[in-house]
Formats: C-alpha cells, structure tokens, sequence
C-alpha cells in the first residue's frame, strides 16, 4: 500500500553472516521490484475500473470484486504464505509466488468475462500472499545491523512509490494501450525476476513447522463472506436474506476458526496476543485507516470519470497529490509519535481525515476537481498516514519483544483485508451512484467515511494507550 507497516513475521530468523559485495544489495533491489507490482496492483486498478466495466460489461458488484479480491486474498492468506516460507524455504516460497502473481497477471489481463477476470484476481492475491512475506523474511535475513535499517527503509519506501505511481500508470495504460496492460505490465517484469532472482538469493533450509490450512481457509474463508453479504447489501438491502445470510455465514467461519485456532499445536494465530489490548487497538486503527483511504481511491476515481467525464490519464493525475499526502503523512506521523505518542497522532489524524472526507460530499457533478475533490482528498490522505505509523506503533511499541512478531501479522492482515471491507461498504452506500451516473450516492458515501473518521478520532482518547510507544526488535514494515 501506501505507507509503512508491519508484516508477518512468520519468517525464519536464523543467523547469516554480514552480507559481503554487491549480490544481497542487487537481491534487495530485485525483491523491491518484485514488492512494487504487488503494491501497484492495489491501486492502478481503481483508475482503470470504469473501462474494465464498459469493456466486460460489469455491473457495480462485479466492480467491486475487482479490487476487494486482490486484497482479501492478500491478506487473508499472508500468515499462511509467510508459514510456507518456514516450511518450504524462503526461495522456494518466494519464485512459487512469484510464478503464480506473473501468470495470473497474463490471465487477468486477457479475461473477456468477469468470471475470468476475478478468478485472475484471485490467483495475484494467492501470489502475493506467498511472495511478500517471503521476500521480506529474505530482506531481514540477509543483512544486520545498521545495513538492515537501512534495507528496511528501502524497503519502506516502495509502499509510498507504489501507490503514486500506481494511479498515474493506472492513468497512462488505460488512456494509452488499453486496461489490459495494467496487467500484462507484470509478465515481462515478473518473468525477469524469476529468471535473476536465483542467481542471487541464497537457498536456506526449510524449518520444520505445522501448516494451519484449515484455520487460514476458515479466516479467508469469513472475511469473504463478510464482504459478499456487505456487497449483497446494495442491491437487496441490509435486511435482505442474500445480506443476512452471507454475515451469519461469516459469523459461524469466525467461531470456527477460533476454535481451530485454539485446539492446534502451532496456529496461524495465537488467539492470547489478541487479548492484548495495544495489538488490539492497532489492527483496529490499521483497518480503518485503510478501509477509508482505499475507499477514496474507489470513490474518488469512479467519481470523477463517470460523473464528472474526466478521462483514466486526467483521473490519475488528479490522485498524484494525494498519494503524495499519504507519504508525507506518514513521516509526519512517524515524527510526531515519537514526541507526543500515538494517542494524539492518531485523533489529529482521524479527525483530519474527517474533514477531508467531509469536504468531498460538497463535491457535485461541476465545478472544479483541483478546488473541490483534490483538496478533500489530500487533506484526508495527509491525516490517514499519520495513523498508519500510529497503528503500527500502537501495536508493536506497548508489547514484549518475544510478541512483536505475531502482533505484526495479526496488523498486517488487518491492514489488506481493511481495503475490502471499505471498498465493500462504500459501493453499496454509492450503489445509485455508481449504477446511474450520478453523485447522490457518492455523497452518502463520503458522509459515511467522514463520520466513520470522527467517531473513530473520538474513540482514540478512549482505546489507544498513553504515553510513548518503543519499537523493539527493529521496524516492520511491508
């Protein structure tokens, strides 16, 4: 995405020796590649939704699959992926993932139907899972000491270059060759990697360790029901039985992973760090925050090119500041954090991002984008990149060291899948709007962001812990 945040720590942590010549910087290099596709393939593809609809004939659930696909499968499945790391070895995992997200990439992009396109959505968020975390556990093992902090930030680095770069791309391959090619983008670069990676990244072996499949199928499983019933929502109502059912469904996956989680020996999870109130709060702040920036992107992009009748390159203009604002948001964030703590970092910031989302639902069919839609939009992607730093450190600065690694994928996930619960609920508040063309139900979307983000900048004072967070055990971030 489009700041720093934890990640899965399901990576092995043996001892390497100090990384010596050029070959684990140009490692580093390759895996930041291979990141940033996975990173840009969350946003490009907000810009390209309107021709990707016209072309396939989507109607607004199909839309919305779209993109909440990628990241339910990204998230809900990166625990799992990071555990095969540790189970298959980090290469292995690592060129797996990557093969899956290339190939998949080809399909999406030559899909003639949604059934082809979302099953091709699918398949990337699979690959994903298996790569991110793997290249990371690859990052974190080949380098120490200051070199580590330095690959990190590096590594950092790439969230916030992927989501700019994301919509203008999105933009200029849209306007230019076709929606296709923010796909096909992806196969040479990945079949490149797969072909450079080996010579490059060490082969370290596998660590025995019990695979979870049933606990990441049952959470993947009610994430996903969860989102269908949301979705459902726009078209029979939240009271509608489609609605109703897809939510209870998600209800009993819930329970059932609970207690798969608690009778295995080695579970995805461990249901006790949940109980912790800091890791609590943080993946709670992770999932709003991202929730209401990938709406925006959702909102934002639908808007202006099927209300307003801007072009995807003029669109993806349009939301370079506002990727901007996001990275300039978090190192705002990160520097305030640790002069005045995370509890006032992330109220200024929710309360920002109120103000921002409140100033969209002003926004009508004329007018100016640069005076009305940029500014609302920067102002909110200012104030949320705060709160992803103060989500992170929430989560991880209140915490013993030993549970630093579980508390940062339990945020991590929350921080993929929080893009598609937000997506989900936004289309189906907009759904008049983004089935008629018009902007009445995108501003009873922008109403509800605004208020999501006040309500939650009020409950900060009340959840987030006092005083100063301290990292320990060095930065996490995806």
């Amino acid at each position: 995405m489009t700041h720093p945040h934890p990640t899965p720590a399901a990576a092995p942590h043996t001892a390497a020796p100090p990384p010596t010549g050029p070959r684990p910087w140009l490692a580093l290099a390759l895996l930041c590649v291979a990141q940033f596709m996975l990173v840009l393939d969350v946003t490009v593809v907000n810009v390209a939704l309107p021709s990707i609809a016209a072309d396939l004939n989507l109607g607004r659930t199909a839309l919305t699959w779209v993109v909440t696909t990628y990241t339910l499968c990204f998230g809900g499945l990166m625990l799992l992926g990071g555990r095969l790391a540790d189970v298959l070895g980090t290469r292995r995992t690592l060129l797996a993932g990557l093969a899956l997200f290339t190939v998949a990439s080809l399909m999406t992009g030559l899909a003639s139907d949604a059934a082809t396109l979302l099953a091709g959505r699918t398949a990337q968020g699979v690959g994903a899972a298996l790569l991110s975390p793997s290249a990371l556990a690859i990052v974190t093992t080949s380098f120490h000491g200051r070199d580590r902090h330095r690959a990190l930030g590096v590594w950092a680095a790439i969230g916030g270059a992927g989501a700019a770069i994301g919509v203008l791309l999105g933009g200029i391959l849209t306007d230019g060759p076709g929606w296709e090619w923010i796909f096909y983008v992806n196969v040479p670069i990945g079949t490149a990697l797969l072909l450079a990676l080996p010579a490059v990244v060490p082969a370290r072996a596998p660590r025995p360790a019990r695979l979870d499949i049933p606990g990441a199928l049952l959470v993947t499983a009610g994430t996903g029901s969860l989102i269908y019933g949301l979705v459902a929502a726009g078209d029979s109502g939240w009271s509608g039985p489609r609605t109703l059912v897809s939510v209870a469904a998600a209800v009993v996956a819930y329970g059932a992973f609970a207690a798969v989680e608690r009778a295995q020996r080695a579970p995805l999870i461990d249901l006790a760090v949940l109980r912790r109130r800091p890791v609590v709060v943080g993946a709670y702040l992770m999932l709003v925050a991202t929730a209401l920036l990938i709406s925006l992107f959702f909102l934002g992009s639908v808007f202006l090119q099927e209300v307003r009748g801007y072009s995807a390159l003029r669109t993806g203009v349009l939301f370079l500041p506002v990727a901007v604002a996001t990275g300039v948001g978090a190192h705002i964030g990160g520097h305030f954090v640790g002069r005045v703590g995370a509890r006032p970092t992330a109220g200024v910031g929710l309360a920002l991002a109120g103000l921002g989302t409140g100033l969209l639902t002003g926004a009508g069919p004329d007018g100016s984008a640069w005076a009305t839609v940029v500014p609302g939009m920067s102002v909110a992607a200012l104030g949320l990149g705060s709160v992803f730093v103060a989500a992170t450190t929430t989560a991880l600065g209140y915490i013993a060291p030993e549970e630093a690694g579980v508390a940062s994928g339990v945020v991590n996930t929350f921080h993929e899948v929080g893009g598609s619960i937000g997506v989900a609920v936004v289309s189906t508040v907009a759904a008049s709007g983004i089935e008629g063309g018009t902007s009445g139900g995108f501003t009873d979307a922008f109403l509800v962001c605004a208020v999501a983000a006040v309500v939650s900048a009020a409950a900060t004072f009340a959840l987030v812990p006092r005083g100063k967070p301290r990292l320990s055990g060095g930065p996490h971030v995806h």
